[in-house]
């Protein structure tokens, strides 16, 4: 059963990356409008009506308010958020982990999604709805050897989305976090030329979950840590 978006206004921070851009057309098909966000996004980049770019950093606390707060001063409401922006160093144990490597994952994988957060929810719970949906990694729950800041940080997303889901159920809004495994997209083609990509997860079906959770039948689901390993299990 396809799910209908209609009339609903979606923003996807991270929108033109290899994740981003799947669920930006997933979101559109579905009919929903779509901003989407990203430091290098264009107009260009998603050739259709209800597509449009926000050029912006939500690395700040200030850059995000500045950027969302344009959002509602034109379209007057967000229904969902899809916050996909992050980032990934590994390679290095715990103990030979600089401290600006560590703050970086930070930085991309939990600050940046505080920021978005705390302009968003009081605009969703002023309207009594709204969706979140953000993207964490198998790693949050199941960290390797050589990926320590890295799962530490997306450990530390999934607490601030199942947090923001107790917090905010009472105003009808939901919070959920995809822990998808390695994603088979081009910048991990190029990264481990040599891995098996066909056991990756599909970018498609992991934006697939995110319009399901957008849409009437994700109403029920909330605070949830959602596995998404693909065939690698």
């Amino acid at each position: 059963m396809s799910v209908s978006l209609a009339g609903k206004i979606a923003l996807v921070t991270g929108a033109n990356g290899g994740l981003g851009a799947e669920v930006t057309r997933a979101l559109l098909d579905a009919g929903a409008t779509v901003v989407g966000l990203s430091k290098s996004i264009q107009q260009s980049d998603f050739d259709h009506a209800s597509f449009s770019a926000l050029p912006a950093d939500i690395s700040t606390a200030d850059a995000a308010e500045h950027a969302v707060d344009g959002v509602f001063q034109r379209l007057g409401r967000l229904d969902i958020l899809a916050h996909l922006v992050g980032g990934f160093a590994g390679g290095k144990t715990v103990a030979e982990t600089d401290t600006a490597t560590f703050q970086q994952m930070f930085n991309l994988n939990v600050n940046s999604a505080f920021h978005i957060l705390r302009v968003v929810i009081p605009q969703m719970r002023r309207a009594r709805s709204g969706r979140i949906i953000a993207i964490g990694s198998r790693a949050a729950e199941d960290p390797g050897p050589g990926v320590g800041a890295y799962s530490a940080s997306k450990a530390a997303l999934v607490s601030i989305i199942r947090a923001v889901a107790l917090e905010n159920k009472d105003a009808g809004i939901t919070a959920n976090v995809l822990l998808p495994g390695t994603m088979d997209t081009a910048a991990n083609r190029e990264a481990m030329p040599k891995e098996d990509s066909s056991k990756w997860v599909q970018p498609a079906s992991v934006a697939s979950l995110i319009v399901w959770l957008a849409g009437d039948a994700g109403r029920d689901v909330t605070g949830a840590a959602i596995p998404v390993y693909g065939k690698g299990l």
